[in-house]
């Protein structure tokens, strides 16, 4: 299953907040990237037919079903430090990843 940090979830808390319309997140799979794929992260107002809804402290992730396939057992953190900041993907699908972190080859 996916999860998000305490980290990650307060951060997507607090963009939230400063939305009108948005009430999750929707974190997908998609083709590009120089290893051939990558995470999007997007804020959405309800979930689609085929999406997974879960539950994280009250924030709703939403998740469609192909991309479920590639995040199971990701863990999604925010990090905020000297060299910036960003939300960062451990994901043990993936067989390899680009140097800049953006991308990743399932």
């Amino acid at each position: 299953m996916l999860t998000l940090t305490p980290g990650a979830i307060a951060k997507v808390k607090s963009i939230l907040a400063e939305q009108k319309d948005e009430t999750g997140l929707r974190i997908a799979v998609v083709g590009g990237g120089c290893s051939g794929f990558q995470y999007q992260m997007t804020l959405d107002k309800e979930p689609k037919s085929d999406d997974k809804v879960l539950d994280m402290e009250g924030l709703k992730v939403f998740v469609d079903a192909r991309s479920i396939l590639y995040l199971n057992g990701t863990k999604v953190d925010y990090i905020d430090g000297e060299n910036g900041s960003g939300f960062k993907f451990d994901n043990p699908n993936a067989k390899d990843s680009c140097g800049c972190g953006e991308s990743f080859e399932a």
